[in-house]
């Protein structure tokens, strides 16, 4: 599988990881400004401003929480497949929050966090599964630490604070593409 197309959009909410820590974990979440609302031009939408930190707090009521809230992602992938890289993967992105895997807290430290445009109970689309699986591809490749064991959820590192992906997210699908991909790996086979 070829790797996707990325589109550079750098956001100021990041930061150097601290000194030595390597990139171990991949972390899935869902996001969408207004909830359930999917943008038709991702360069002008809710998600990309509030990454990009222009988000106007005024403009929806449901905004007001955001008021002031630095967040980001390494990477959003659109409801049509296409990839915006907000922070390169070696810095550090906003996105886990207070959270902890595997004994370890502060998982920003040491993660890489994709967003897909979604909600936990809407079908996330076609193109964005074959998007992830390239991108997973793309990250495993570059970062050997992350194994399918060290892909998760939001959920599961922030459990009964986050949700997402969600119940609608397809582990299975995702989980054995990826497995599938990283024993040809492991067999010298790609």
């Amino acid at each position: 599988m070829s790797a996707p197309v990325i589109l550079q959009r750098p956001s100021p909410h990041c930061d150097a990881r601290p000194a030595g820590e390597s990139i171990s974990l991949l972390v899935i979440h869902n996001i969408s400004l207004p909830a359930g609302h999917f943008a038709s031009v991702p360069e002008h939408s809710f998600v990309d401003a509030l990454f990009m930190g222009s988000l106007d707090c005024s403009a929806k009521p449901d905004f007001a929480s955001l008021r002031d809230v630095r967040v980001s992602a390494h990477c959003v992938i659109w409801r049509d497949g296409r990839v915006f890289q907000y922070v390169p993967f070696a810095k550090r992105a906003w996105h886990a929050g207070v959270s902890q895997f595997a004994g370890r807290e502060r998982c920003n430290d040491f993660s890489i966090g994709i967003e897909l445009e979604g909600t936990d109970n809407l079908p996330y689309t076609e193109a964005q599964y074959q998007s992830l699986i390239q991108l997973t591809e793309l990250i495993c490749q570059q970062y050997p630490a992350i194994t399918p064991q060290r892909i998760t959820g939001h959920s599961d590192i922030a459990p009964g604070r986050k949700t997402d992906p969600g119940i609608a997210f397809d582990w299975m699908r995702y989980r054995s593409a990826i497995i599938e991909w990283n024993n040809k790996r492991d067999q010298g086979a790609l």
